[in-house]
């Protein structure tokens, strides 16, 4: 499928859900990686008027539960999250974050992503680990 088509199509899954709400964008995709850009407003602020470390954490889990649907390809399968770990490094207060999923496992039944997650400049904001379980839909 058409590189443009299918970040259309990704994000067209995107209505009515967190991600709407957080307005994440599915930007690019590749071979090996998924990349999402999210707003920084006060919309995703915490108390102290910077970003929520929920907020890059939603960022990096739609990536990398999106990406091991993607890149699975079966329809009889669905994926869950099971284990997120996210170390914050540096702190955002506007502009854009962006992240990015690339595999480190692709088995049957786990999927293992690292996602970075920087800004604009490329500063890197928070370093992401996610696994998924691949299950058969009931």
């Amino acid at each position: 499928m058409e590189k443009d088509k299918l970040l259309k199509s990704l994000n067209a899954q995107n209505t009515s859900t967190l991600m709407e709400t957080l307005e994440i964008e599915f930007i690019d995709v590749g071979e090996d990686f998924l990349k999402a850009k999210m707003p920084v407003t006060s919309k995703v602020y915490q108390p102290f008027g910077i970003l929520h470390g929920g907020a890059t954490a939603a960022l990096a889990e739609t990536v990398g539960g999106c990406a091991s649907t993607f890149f699975l390809r079966d329809t009889a399968k669905v994926v869950k999250g099971i284990e997120l770990t996210v170390n914050h490094v540096k702190s955002k207060k506007d502009g854009f974050i962006f992240a990015t999923a690339k595999p480190i496992h692709k088995g049957r039944t786990t999927h293992l992503w690292e996602v970075r997650v920087v800004d604009e400049d490329e500063n890197l904001i928070s370093v992401c680990k996610l696994t998924n379980i691949i299950l058969d839909k009931r």
